[in-house]
Order: structure tokens, then sequence, then C-alpha cells
């Protein structure tokens, strides 16, 4: 029977780009976050003598061959586990196609958890159940399909290092609101990282010069996320869809950071935060730089506590401590022409409690 899955976006809090490296590759510190908003991965799977994988979209942009990181996914973890099947994938597009929200390494992972599921099921004898060795190999998968993949085998606030695929699990924000602003604008990620390249060299910023730098991010990231309120897995990536029900956090419709201020606030993350992209990517198309403006509004009863380019964008983010504050900026949003969407951080517990949607059938 078909396995529905949520494929959810993550947004980054803060990007730092080191110097380009002698393998061509960028070090780079971040702080990943799991958003509400998702597409819809469908997963069938049937043992078979030989493993033939099948791909379609909603949308045509989706590549439906092996270029597709979920099409890499299915196929390298058949391989790992010694296990061929006729796979058939279904990936509805209800996410930007490479907006900076991860769309393409979440539906990855999407269609490994549906993937396992199919061949394996609770209580069943088969080698790719959640746990180790195979937690690790299937990071290691991960790393290999896309550096953001790892960070959706573990969801809610991720530390990025190295490229990006690197991940540990941080002390979850509290659930907060969110807008992502998708405009219609299209960024050439290859081209943003040249870009960097040439205003590193402008710099003259080196290889030495970033790690050291990068450190020391690392280093306040993980002081400012230990101060925040959600459960922790006790820094460890969670095993399976463990900890089902609620992140334990306090809040309402309204207001979802509870009585309290925001997580935000309290450790003066937003005061230091940045993404690097932004000094290359808005030079090259000045309306992102407006639409930040907007999400910030700033000096406003309805300011964004943060608000930022998401990867190398385009899609860009604002966060809020009420409903009503974020339902302005997508009034304001509306206003000027930019879609968007009114969603809420993802913790851990939510993300994996929530992402088997169901099975058909």
């Amino acid at each position: 029977m078909p396995t529905v899955v949520r494929s959810h976006a993550k947004i980054n809090l803060g990007l730092y780009i080191g110097a380009p490296r002698p393998d061509g590759f960028h070090s780079l510190v971040t702080v990943y976050q799991t958003l509400e908003l998702h597409d819809i991965v469908t997963v069938t799977a049937r043992r078979a003598p030989a493993t033939a994988i099948t791909l379609t979209s909603n949308d045509r942009r989706v590549p439906t061959d092996n270029r597709n990181t979920a099409w890499k996914m299915v196929a390298l973890a058949l391989e790992a586990l010694g296990v061929t099947a006729e796979v058939d994938v279904h990936i509805e597009k209800r996410l930007p196609v490479q907006g900076g929200l991860g769309a393409g390494s979440a539906n990855a992972v999407a269609a490994l958890v549906g993937l396992e599921e199919e061949l394996g099921g609770e209580g069943r004898d088969f080698p790719g159940r959640i746990r180790q060795p195979w937690g690790a190999t299937r990071l290691e998968i991960a790393a290999q399909v896309g550096s953001d993949v790892p960070l959706f085998l573990v969801g809610g606030t991720v530390l990025g290092v190295d490229r990006g695929q690197q991940v540990s699990a941080m002390r979850d924000l509290e659930t907060i609101w969110c807008v992502v602003a998708t405009p219609e604008v299209g960024v050439s990620t290859p081209q943003a990282f040249r870009d960097w390249d040439a205003l590193c060299a402008a710099e003259n910023l080196t290889p030495e010069v970033s790690t050291a730098k990068l450190e020391k991010l690392s280093r306040a990231y993980a002081s400012a996320f230990a101060g925040t309120t959600s459960e922790t897995h006790g820094g460890r990536i969670p095993e399976g869809r463990q900890g089902a029900g609620s992140s334990g956090v306090l809040f309402n419709d309204e207001n979802l950071a509870g009585p309290q201020e925001s997580a935000l606030v309290r450790t003066g993350i937003t005061s230091w935060i940045v993404n690097d992209f932004e000094r290359v990517v808005f030079p090259q198309h000045p309306s992102l730089a407006e639409i930040k403006r907007i999400l910030a509004a700033l000096d406003t009863p309805e300011a964004a506590l943060h608000a930022s380019l998401s990867g190398s964008g385009s899609a860009l983010f604002g966060l809020y401590r009420t409903r009503g504050d974020a339902e302005a900026a997508h009034e304001r949003l509306q206003q000027a022409g930019v879609s968007s969407h009114v969603t809420r951080t993802l913790p851990r517990r939510e993300y994996w409690s929530e992402m088997l949607l169901k099975v058909a059938g």
C-alpha cells in the first residue's frame, strides 16, 4: 500500500561562508530550522528480482530521472541495503523549486522514510529500520546526495558545518510564527558562489582566516542555542519517528512563543546572525533586498524578530511573535505583489511525529 510522507521545508538561521577550498567546496556554518510548510511524497515499493525506480510529479520542472534527489536517495539506499525492489515515487510540489528552502533535499529524505516503511514496517525484519548501524549509513548516503540533505534526518533546530552536511541536533527553539516569501526571481546558487569567491578575493579572505572565523561562529551558535527552551534528544540524532506528540512548548493560536519573550530575543542572537549570501545576491537582485525590508518592518509594532534570505534564495523569511504580526507581513507582501506563506517553525519531536501522513489504501 502506498506510504504518504510530509516533506518539510527548512530555513537558514544565519549562513556564514568561508573562502573557496582547494577541493572547490566552501566551508560554512549555519543553523537550519524546519518548518510546517511541506511537499507530499508518496512511495510504493515491492521487492523484485531487479531494481526499477519510477518518479512522477505534478510540477513539470521537477526532474523525473536519476538527476532527482529522491531518485538518488532510493537507489543508494537499496544498494547499501543489498535489496532490489520496484519503487514508485510521486512528488506533489507545494514548495518552490530551487527556492532556498531545501525542498529537493527534503523530498529525498521523505522518499527514504517512505521506502523504509514500505519494505519494512513496524515489527518486521528489515535491515533498513532506522537503527544503528543503518542510522549512520543513511547519514552518509544523504551527504552523497546533497550537502543539506542530512539535516532532514535530524529535524528541528540543527547546526550544520563543513559543507553543511555535518549536522548536530541543537536544543530546539520554541515554536514561532514564520512568513516565507517566494518571489518569482530566480537565483543561481553556482553563480552566487562565484560572486562570493570574487568578493573573497577582493577582501583577501583566505581559507585560513575564514576557518578561524567559522570555528568561532560555530561555538557562538552552540552557546546561544544552549539557552533555548524546547526539549533536546541529548544532542543525538533521533532514531525513527520517536517522540510522538507535542514538543511540550506552551503556546496558543495567537502567540506561539508563549508568555515569555522569544528565545531569539533572550539569547541576543538576532543582533549578530546574518546570511553571507545577501552580500552578493542582493546587489544582483535588488528586489529581494526590498522584500527583506517589507518582512522586517523595522520600527513598527509588527516588526519581525528576524528577517533574512534563506540559503542562496530566492526565498526569504521573517519570524514573528504573534500570528497577527505574521499575517500583517503576509498582507504587506500581498500588496507588493509577492507570494508568501504563513507557517510556523517545527521542533524536532513534531517534525518526526507528523512526517508520516498516512498509509493509503
